[in-house]
């Protein structure tokens, strides 16, 4: 089934999904977008009044979010529909999108900003070490292979997807081209944790046995917002059960 961007504003082409970037603005993709833009968020409030570079940008809202607490920000992606409708629709005076491969981007910046696309890069240790020479602090984000893919699988079924890492796997990569790595975890919180919970207690066989799965799910997903999601430290958590690890990189 095709899914298509709703309600945009005039003039701005909508984007279908793909499952090579999500997308606000599609009730389907409703958790998908709001698990990224707690992260997006979470380092807005990190970046306040420096250059940023947010790379692979794709629909351009998370640059548009980090744009209200930075100085400046650049939008980058190579695909020439999202570049077009990030540059349509999300409009601030610190804030433009540029059409080009991320591996051309060189700095100088602040801050990198890169999510959830590393595990779609063919050398990632090559574009990790130009993150260095471009900035001093990168954000990096990639899903954790043993929340996304089935138990003992070397990756799940996205087909963009060229490798997933573990959270070992993950700083092993990180840390030769860096000075300091420091990896926090995304998790469930607030609804979508007692969603967790109803799972374990047998939630599944319940909403089947009512024939309630659609209805149920339509409202459930429309409702989850980002403070569904919590970003935990290991000193918080086990990284192993994240979500996705978000690795605070410091050339």
């Amino acid at each position: 089934m095709s899914h298509v961007q709703q309600d945009q504003p005039r003039g701005v082409p909508p984007l279908a999904l793909t499952g090579e970037r999500t997308l606000p603005d599609v009730p389907a993709e409703n958790y998908w977008y709001r698990r990224h833009l707690a992260v997006y968020e979470w380092i807005a409030a990190r970046v306040a009044g420096l250059r940023v570079a947010d790379l692979a940008c794709g629909e351009g809202y998370g640059s548009a979010v980090l744009a209200r607490r930075a100085a400046e920000v650049v939008g980058v992606d190579a695909n020439p529909e999202a570049h077009e409708h990030a540059r349509l629709r999300y409009k601030a005076p610190n804030l433009r999108f540029e059409r080009a491969l991320v591996e051309s981007f060189a700095g100088p910046s602040d801050a990198i900003v890169f999510l959830q696309t590393i595990e779609h890069v063919q050398d990632p240790a090559a574009l990790l070490e130009g993150f260095a020479a471009a900035a001093p602090v990168s954000y990096v984000s990639t899903p954790n292979r043993l929340t996304l893919a089935p138990a003992g699988a070397e990756k799940s079924d996205n087909p963009w997807h060229l490798r997933e890492y573990t959270h070992g796997e993950y700083r092993d990569l990180l840390t030769p081209c860096f000075a300091g790595v420091e990896i926090i975890g995304l998790f469930h919180a607030r609804k979508l944790r007692a969603h967790e919970l109803a799972l374990r207690l047998g939630w599944d066989r319940v909403h089947g046995g009512l024939r309630i799965t659609k209805p149920f799910y339509d409202r459930f997903t429309a409702a989850i917002s980002a403070s569904d999601f919590a970003l935990r430290t290991s000193a918080q958590a086990n990284l192993d059960e994240a979500l996705d690890f978000i690795a605070v990189c410091r050339a």
